[in-house]
């Protein structure tokens, strides 16, 4: 099995042929909060965190584990579950500990209203997120409110890159739309996949498992992949800004750069 987009650590514990080539949670969470505290300079921080999401609740210890490390100051937390519409005693209650920035790894669905609704009550601070956020819908949703906000990705479709260019022109040709990061991660997957069984030159399960695990370098749309001995996929992520609908590519953080 080679997981596309399980970022939870304990997916390939369950067994030696289990494989994913997306990053975890524990390099997500640390990537947005290198980004908060080097890029950003913001010294405190809310978070907003789905408590029915183990995804989100991992997310929330990830990033403030490292954010403190950092030397930042975790200044408020406060707790939603998937399906809310009204995120305003929440938000009223994190306006007061007066945060630089508001880390809310969700997802999309609710993301938009949340900031939005953060608008409202006079909140001008970005908020920062996760792949959760990647949908042209959180736009529909939450429209200018989240201008200048950033959120951890996979990829980004106006990355220079031509391996990730040609994989995006491809895609919009074929359906008309731009590629999320879900589309690039399954192409990924799929590509490591015909060429682990190229180099074993068989399609038997153990062969085929031996050479997904000595997986190097492979040229991935996103970013170059590694395989390192716990079946994790070893790779770079991107921080994405919100900006008149458009995701745009703002730094490139490596697994070296967090440690």
């Amino acid at each position: 099995m080679i997981s596309p987009a399980s970022t939870n650590p304990r997916v390939t514990q369950v067994g030696n042929y289990i494989f994913r080539v997306c990053f975890l949670d524990t390099f997500q969470g640390a990537v947005m909060a290198k980004f908060a505290s080097d890029t950003l300079k913001v010294k405190k921080v809310a978070i907003l965190v789905d408590v029915r999401s183990d995804y989100s609740v991992g997310l929330q210890t990830f990033f403030g584990q490292a954010f403190k490390k950092l030397g930042g100051e975790i200044v408020a937390e406060q707790s939603y579950s998937q399906g809310d519409s009204d995120f305003r005693a929440q938000l009223t209650a994190i306006k007061a500990a007066n945060p630089e920035a508001i880390y809310v790894p969700g997802y999309y669905t609710e993301v938009g209203t949340i900031v939005h609704q953060a608008r409202e009550l006079g909140i001008t601070v970005p908020f920062l997120g996760s792949d959760g956020w990647d949908s042209p819908k959180l736009w529909e949703i939450g429209g200018t409110s989240l201008n200048g906000c950033y959120f951890s990705n996979h990829y980004a479709t106006d990355d220079p890159n031509p391996v990730v260019q040609k994989f995006v022109n491809d895609y919009k040709a074929k359906y008309n739309q731009l590629p999320d990061a879900l589309a690039a991660l399954a192409y990924d997957a799929a590509r490591i996949l015909a060429d682990a069984m190229q180099r074993a030159g068989s399609t038997d399960g153990e062969k085929v498992r031996n050479a997904i695990a000595s997986t190097k370098d492979f040229p991935g749309v996103t970013g170059q992949i590694s395989i390192n001995e716990e079946r994790n996929a070893v790779k770079t992520a991107v921080i994405v800004k919100v900006e008149n609908g458009k995701y745009l590519l703002t730094e490139t953080i490596k697994p070296e750069d967090v440690k």
